[in-house]
């Protein structure tokens, strides 16, 4: 059995440049506007909800695993 994540968007810093959609279409969707959300916080570890956060430019998706809490995205330095 896999990891589960919680998926986050800090909509504070998100600018809707729809870059986790494009990455990630069944794991993110924007709102009318423009702003970004997990269509599933609570998910199994994935490698495209991944990426989708790693390709945001503002850094606005956190990933944290479900059981403990620990970062996946962005790291601990």
């Amino acid at each position: 059995m896999g990891d589960r994540w919680h998926v986050e968007v800090d909509r504070s810093l998100c600018i809707g440049s729809a870059q986790c959609v494009h990455h990630a279409p069944d794991g993110f969707h924007l709102d009318t506007g423009r702003q970004s959300h997990p269509a599933a916080p609570d998910t199994d570890a994935n490698e495209k909800i991944l990426e989708a956060a790693e390709s945001c430019p503002v850094e606005a998706i956190v990933i944290t695993l479900l059981e403990g809490g620990e970062a996946v995205f962005p790291p601990e330095d």
